[in-house]
């Protein structure tokens, strides 16, 4: 079965204040996101996890437990790339997983809805 993981910020962790994000984000937006990430990829036939970063400072022992797991694609979500202030925490989980899954394509979407498709293209190559 064909696995994904998607990383994101646990959505009670989010800096709200941060002017990057959308007019009207709230904690239970981003997880009705996520859910919906994750229902579709599911109902694609894949196994879909996500992987759930509370501080800057957890995010590489966070994503080294997820990735003790194979997974075929890990996409990394906007709320990680996007906002300004959290380059430093971007290239935090990048790393990470360079350095826990070497192989593994990583993908990114342009918004919460498709992810799933993100994954999709890099499976797709590895075919």
């Amino acid at each position: 079965m064909t696995r994904v993981l998607l990383i994101g910020i646990k959505p009670e962790a989010v800096d709200f204040s941060d002017p990057d994000l959308p007019p009207g984000t709230t904690p239970e937006k981003i997880a009705a996101g996520i859910h919906a990430t994750l229902s579709d990829m599911k109902a694609r036939g894949w196994e879909a996890a996500f992987c759930s970063i509370l501080t800057d400072d957890s995010a590489e022992a966070t994503i080294a437990a997820s990735l003790a797991e194979h997974w075929d694609c890990i996409v990394i979500g906007g709320g990680i790339r996007i906002p300004s202030r959290g380059l430093a925490l971007f290239e935090r989980v990048i790393n990470a997983v360079h350095s826990g899954a070497p192989q593994t394509p990583i993908a990114f979407n342009t918004a919460p809805n498709n992810s799933a498709d993100a994954a999709a293209r890099w499976l797709r190559m590895g075919a």
